[in-house]
């Protein structure tokens, strides 16, 4: 083998490596999850005549695609059934589904897609926006991934404020009575999902 034939084969081992080096670098392509609702849970509070109170979505769908090395494919379509919700109190539940809160009748659901996706100390940060009753606003959600043997585990909150949605009519719209601002938590096992 001659000097330059030599020559041009470290180059382009050279150029390989470093092309490998920066892929393995980036990290993999985002992976396709959807929540295990059955495992999973979201749920929200507030303050009712200044004693807090809790309650918990049932029913929800979240697919969510999602690696630390790939926050430019990430993404979250989390739409959850408001007919679900559930505060261990049958009269506030019929309220809250009613025409003054959510109104299911006429906005049986709720929908979160994200847009973005950042780093921070304790985790990452999506902003995104919910629709509820109609309104669509942006609400960042703080968040923790932790991959499993069998998927990932996905847990984080969020804070909205509930007037700003038109949760909340007629002697429902004082916050005197019920606070403005609501807490969400939710704590999601994520199973692999196919690509459709």
């Amino acid at each position: 083998m001659t000097r330059v034939v030599m020559l041009r084969a470290a180059l382009a081992a050279a150029c390989l490596a470093a092309a490998l080096g920066t892929a393995l670098k980036a990290g993999g392509p985002a992976i396709r999850y959807a929540a295990d609702a059955g495992a999973s849970r979201l749920e929200f509070s507030g303050l009712q005549a200044g004693a807090e109170f809790k309650g918990v979505f049932h029913k929800f769908t979240a697919v969510i695609n999602f690696a630390p090395d790939a926050l430019t494919d990430a993404r979250f379509d989390v739409e959850i059934d408001l007919n679900s919700l559930d505060t261990m109190d049958e009269d506030r539940d019929r309220t809250m589904r009613g025409a003054d809160i959510f109104d299911v009748a006429h906005f049986p659901t709720a929908h979160y897609v994200t847009r973005s996706f950042t780093k921070t100390a304790s985790g990452y940060t999506a902003a995104g926006a919910l629709t509820l009753r109609g309104v669509t606003n942006d609400v960042p959600v703080d968040f923790q991934f932790a991959a499993t043997a069998g998927g990932a585990k996905l847990s984080g909150t969020a804070k909205l404020k509930r007037l700003d949605f038109g949760v909340g009519q007629g002697e429902w719209k004082s916050t005197k009575s019920v606070a403005d601002e609501v807490n969400v938590a939710f704590a999601l096992v994520l199973k692999p999902k196919p690509a459709p």
